[in-house]
């Protein structure tokens, strides 16, 4: 299966940096795209068609794409694990705090089936916006990862996810995960293709779901505007 995951803050002129706690970014040099670009962006890159809406949900931080997953793969219509096409300005793979430190050497010695927990490690202040893609593939749930990045986006991709002299796979590890390896089994190595210029990227499949992150503190106030061109393609669930 393979699932559309959108945030807005790719559909801005440039990246914008991090506004304050309940702040949005400024305008000035942050204009997010016009409404017929967008379009053009969904049908063409992504195959989109409002003929055929995907379904799919619209929430405030991209940490709510987690959240979606899980409750879909609760429900058995979406089955682990699946292709992530990730449209946004950011990798989403913990750069920054609190980095990868705590998934590779908290979550992935766990076994397989007692690692999905969101609510305690939103608890302990672990899991955000910034690194739920990382819990993600910790928890074995993605089998291929795209990254469609805006063209001004800034290198943050943590080289220690990535398999030694690759750049196009990931494969998380850590000293007490391989200790654990014989009893977890081996972490998957995931493909991983990251679109620095996003027309280079085409679909080639359809997608079963969709899902639009607004990330207020990344995006300008205006660009909630083009939130109803999204709602021309999704089946909102």
């Amino acid at each position: 299966m393979r699932v559309l995951d959108i945030d807005l803050d790719f559909f801005l002129a440039d990246c914008c940096p991090l506004a304050a706690l309940g702040e949005r970014p400024l305008l000035l040099g942050h204009e997010p795209w016009t409404s017929d670009t967008v379009i053009d962006f969904l049908e063409r890159q992504c195959g989109l068609s409002a003929d055929r809406p995907v379904p799919g949900t619209i929430f405030e931080t991209h940490d709510g794409a987690l959240q979606f997953w899980d409750a879909r793969r609760k429900d058995g219509s979406l089955d682990t694990p699946f292709w992530v096409t990730h449209v946004d300005a950011h990798s989403d793979l913990g750069i920054g705090k609190p980095g990868p430190g705590f998934v590779l050497n908290s979550v992935l010695p766990q076994p397989p089936d007692r690692r999905v927990d969101l609510n305690r490690y939103y608890a302990q202040k672990q899991l955000d916006e910034a690194n739920y893609l990382l819990f993600a593939l910790a928890f074995r749930w993605i089998e291929r990862l795209d990254n469609v990045r805006n063209p001004k986006s800034r290198p943050d991709i943590p080289q220690e996810i990535l398999l030694p002299d690759r750049s196009d796979q990931i494969r998380l590890s850590s000293f007490a995960s391989r200790f654990l390896e014989s009893k977890n089994g081996p972490e998957p190595i995931v493909p991983f293709c990251v679109y620095d210029d996003y027309r280079t990227f085409l679909a080639d499949t359809s997608f079963d779901f969709m899902t639009v992150a607004i990330s207020p503190r990344y995006a300008p106030k205006e660009a909630d505007a083009l939130l109803p061109v999204f709602l021309r393609y999704m089946r909102p669930i």
